[in-house]
């Protein structure tokens, strides 16, 4: 999903990349130079004009790190801005495409919870980790490759020791990525009561339980720092594991490249490349667990957006709607109507209702709390379809027509008004986005 949304802008990748590819490069390039200084500069004969050039080379291989540096983090960095963006865009798209019912078994807190704590984890990994990964991987091979040249044996020996640092990140892994959707999952949880607390305000403080709330918000912050506190110790076993297998296997290989260098098999200058290669190396695969920790934590923040991004409306235009009549006749029925909510099924809100409301008919509804007067309203803007029974609006099945065709033609004055976070004109206007100011106005005044 997240490469999919990265694809869109292939200029923008290639030119990350490239600039990655660079700075990895003259990452390496760095200990070749030192291998040219040490051995021309203290060996026998030295000279001054290959000194000056030497040095000369570092500080053009310094340039291009800066820069390709500077670049890498720029279009990485917008990527990452850009791709959370538009997964934020294509998430609420496709809920306002979603039924009520949804919003029934899903609460509203916990999904705006995902679009804001899961697409800035995104961001982080797509802005940063992603490119971090790269650069090591990179880094990593490349060194290796280096390594090979300089010293084959002492190289053979330390690839050996790879899979023994392997091993232990995937195994750790596993276990760190079933933690951190945990731990994501009770963030979540806190969002969800923050904002159920804070929006009924007035009912917690008229009926004196703010107390009890404390509590609640207590419990669900402490399950919190549980599963954060289980996934901090995966991973701090995985990096202690893995950075003294790392750093061992780079001490032993030390030690007998200092004997090598002791018996003239190998320069001073080979052997110090080799250090601070190999160093490079061991810091590179080492920050690879540091960032697959990370890499575990975005992928399960787009798992639970990519669940959103999944989901599909229960209530859907057909294939073929049937076009309604044109003009509209103003007619609705009601023939044998039972429904049942999704979120308690094992009670009527409807039970075998039948009705019409003829052209020019003004019918009220009436009847206690929870008779089904506001079900009745929602049936007619197909909200939910019934389990049993038929609507009809204008002579045409509810189920055949398109929702958005039926709800153009349902003049709707809420009970209780909704105000947007916009202007008053807005507000007015919100039924007929295409008003007059003349009508805005009238409007207005009744």
């Amino acid at each position: 999903m997240i490469w999919r949304l990265a694809a869109n802008y292939p200029r923008q990748v290639l030119t990350a990349f490239i600039a990655l590819l660079a700075s990895s490069s003259a990452t390496i390039a760095i200990p070749m130079r030192f291998k040219a200084v040490i051995d021309q500069a203290f060996g026998p004969g030295a000279k001054i004009e290959a000194i000056q050039t030497t040095f000369e080379l570092m500080l053009l291989i310094v340039l291009v790190l800066g820069l390709a540096t500077a670049t890498r983090f720029y279009f990485v960095s917008w990527l990452g801005e850009r791709v959370v963006a538009d997964l934020r865009e294509a998430v609420q798209r496709n809920l306002l495409r979603l039924p009520p019912s949804f919003f029934e078994e899903n609460s509203p807190k916990e999904i705006s919870s995902r679009m804001t704590s899961d697409t800035a984890l995104i961001e982080v990994v797509v802005g940063t980790t992603v490119s971090v990964a790269l650069r090591n991987i990179i880094t990593g091979i490349g060194g290796t490759i280096y390594l090979f040249y300089l010293a084959p044996m002492l190289t053979l020996q330390l690839v050996v020791a790879i899979p023994l640092i392997i091993a232990p990140i995937v195994w750790f892994g596993r276990r760190l990525s079933k933690a951190s959707r945990t731990s994501q999952d009770r963030i979540a949880d806190i969002g969800a009561l923050t904002g159920e607390v804070l929006g009924a305000m007035r009912v917690v403080q008229s009926f004196n339980q703010e107390a009890r709330e404390i509590e609640r918000f207590h419990g669900a912050v402490d399950r919190t720092f549980q599963a954060a506190r289980r996934r901090i110790f995966i991973r701090a076993i995985m990096t202690a594991a893995v950075t003294m297998l790392i750093f061992g296997s780079i001490t032993l290989l030390l030690w007998q490249g200092a004997m090598s260098v002791a018996t003239g098999q190998i320069s001073g200058g080979t052997i110090a490349a080799f250090v601070i290669t190999g160093g490079l190396v061991a810091g590179a695969f080492g920050a690879l667990t540091e960032v697959y920790g990370d890499l575990l934590r975005g992928a399960g923040a787009a798992s639970r957006l990519n669940e959103l991004l999944n989901e599909k409306p229960a209530i859907a235009p057909p294939a073929r709607p049937t076009t309604l009549p044109v003009p509209p006749r103003g007619q609705i029925s009601f023939d044998k109507v039972t429904f049942r909510y999704p979120s308690r099924p094992e009670v009527a809100a409807l039970a075998e209702v039948s009705f019409a409301v003829e052209p020019g008919e003004t019918v009220a509804i009436v009847g206690p709390s929870g008779a089904g007067k506001s079900t009745v309203f929602q049936l007619a803007q197909r909200f939910y379809d019934p389990q049993a029974g038929m609507i009809k609006i204008d002579g045409v099945p509810m189920t055949s027509a398109d929702p958005a065709e039926i709800r153009r033609r349902i003049a709707l004055v809420p009970q209780e008004g909704v105000l947007f976070a916009a202007s008053a004109r807005d507000n007015l206007r919100y039924g007929d986005w295409d008003a007059t100011d003349e009508a805005i106005w009238e409007a207005a005044r009744a």
